[in-house]
């Protein structure tokens, strides 16, 4: 009869870890309170925690841990023969008469 209520004491305790990790391990934060303290909330969701952040009550955010950074490098070039200018005198500057006709709408 002792290893009998060990064991369902043993149980229920596991049970009530499962509990707890399931339903207390979201924070509950206020849109003031995420102001002060990201990155405390950002380390929170690193270790696993959710974090929904209310405002008046209601909640407005959750934030969540990306599956995987994007780790790739940009590649310059790709647009290469792609882009091609109009005008390939664009970078230079205006003569007087173009201001003035830009700036009367000609």
């Amino acid at each position: 009869m002792r290893a009998l209520s060990a064991y369902l004491d043993w149980r229920w305790r596991l049970f009530k870890i499962a509990i707890d990790y399931s339903y207390n391990r979201n924070m509950k934060v206020s849109v003031a309170e995420a102001k002060n303290s990201l990155p405390k909330l950002i380390k929170a969701v690193e270790d696993g925690e959710s974090v929904t952040i209310y405002r008046h009550g209601t909640p407005v955010v959750d934030i969540v841990r990306t599956m995987e950074a994007d780790r790739e490098k940009p590649k310059f070039g790709t647009l290469k023969g792609k882009v091609t200018a109009l005008d390939p005198d664009w970078w230079k500057p205006m003569t007087n008469d173009e201001v003035e006709a830009f700036l009367d709408g000609r």
